[in-house]
């Protein structure tokens, strides 16, 4: 069986968050409905949102479910009219793509690195540059801040609290995609100081169809949908109880420890692919190497080898791995990350993401590593000749 090495796209949909689904699948499930089955569905509704706010050190009633993280991006990003969005360069297509114009008064516009739509800037580690940030803030009016909390393609982990401390000094709010951090390391939404804050059921054993977008208590945000009182008058539209209930199960079941041991197989990996001894061409990069990362996320980079060649490569000898974000129709770009950071494009062109999980063995990193190696010492010699 092929070893999925993909986490970071999707992980696999916990067993247990499958049955919890099921069991609710099997009745009528509308919440706003007032006989015995909306009144169960109301109850499983919001025993998944007392989950999901304790996980993360929130009130219940700061839990606004939605569709997706990208729905919740654009729900936060779209929430504040008449303030500027600054987004950081490594943000996740949906932030950066996201232009919330067509919702803002005349004249209002999404401004970053003191030019319409530019990001804010990272240093070469992959960290916001809390110095540009700063003089950002300074240049203008009232701002939201997007700065996601840990990166999809590379892992690294942004300074959040920081930020936060920033954006406070100058009356600006801060929202904070978390999709990726969630469930692999602890989140908490008052101590990272965030406003609002973006969670996503299937990045941490849950389904696809759940997510969240948290927003502080005495904050209010234009909701995207209307035509509906749900989500108290925040998101218009029945709720997906099922698959809402099934994240909550998937977050009742983190694992910490796994996650710790999982970095730890991934830093071995990571020095035997970089040492000087695989070859004449040299060994292997590691992007983010000197920063923190998430336990479960490496990106590398095999020199002088396209990460298309290695994707069907490793696809062939039975594992899956990414050449970044699942999020672009199944193209493979450069990558807007590792150009943030100042990594030259041919580099970027050789890089892959591997990200595990709770189903993740030693021995997979392993098996990943000899076929890494092998991969490279036939393609360097074919190179060489």
């Amino acid at each position: 069986m092929p070893i999925y090495l993909d986490y970071n796209a999707t992980a696999p949909l916990r067993p247990e968050a499958l049955a919890r689904m099921q069991e609710i699948l099997a009745f009528p499930a509308n919440p706003s409905s007032v006989h015995s089955f909306g009144r169960a569905a109301k109850r499983h509704l919001e025993a998944a949102r007392k989950t999901i706010a304790d996980a993360i050190g929130a009130w219940p009633n700061e839990i606004v479910f939605t569709a997706s993280g990208t729905e919740a991006n654009a729900m936060a990003l779209s929430g504040f009219p008449g303030r500027r969005v600054l987004v950081s360069a490594v943000e996740h297509s949906s932030v950066l793509s996201f232009s919330p114009r067509e919702r803002m008064p005349s004249g209002a516009r999404r401004v970053g690195a003191g030019q319409p739509d530019a990001p804010s800037p990272v240093t070469s580690s992959g960290i916001v540059d809390l110095s540009a940030l700063d003089r950002l803030l300074a240049g203008g009016g009232p701002a939201l801040v997007s700065v996601m909390l840990a990166n999809n393609e590379t892992g690294i982990i942004q300074p959040i609290k920081e930020v936060s401390e920033l954006t406070k000094k100058y009356g600006a709010l801060l929202h904070c995609d978390a999709a990726q951090g969630f469930g692999k390391i602890p989140v908490d939404f008052g101590v990272l100081g965030c406003d609002l804050m973006t969670l996503a059921a299937h990045k941490c054993g849950g389904p696809v169809g759940a997510a969240a977008l948290v927003v502080r208590r005495d904050l209010p945000v234009l909701p995207p949908l209307t035509g509906g009182g749900q989500e108290s008058g925040r998101r218009a539209g029945t709720e997906n109880v099922a698959a809402i209930a099934g994240f909550a199960r998937a977050v009742e079941l983190f694992d910490f420890r796994h996650m710790k041991a999982l970095r730890g197989w991934l830093d071995e990996m990571e020095a035997e692919i970089s040492s000087p001894g695989m070859g004449q061409a040299g060994g292997g990069m590691v992007f983010g190497k000197s920063v923190s990362r998430l336990p479960n996320t490496s990106c590398i980079a095999m020199p002088g080898v396209s990460n298309e060649v290695q994707l069907m490569d490793f696809d062939l000898n039975g594992f899956a791995v990414s050449a970044g974000s699942a999020c672009s129709s199944g193209r493979i770009e450069p990558s807007h990350v590792l150009a943030a950071m100042g990594v030259p494009e041919a580099s970027s062109r050789s890089a892959i993401r591997i990200s595990g999980g709770r189903q993740t063995t030693e021995q997979d990193i392993t098996s990943f590593t000899e076929a890494w190696k092998r991969m490279y010492q036939r393609l360097s010699r074919r190179h060489a000749g």
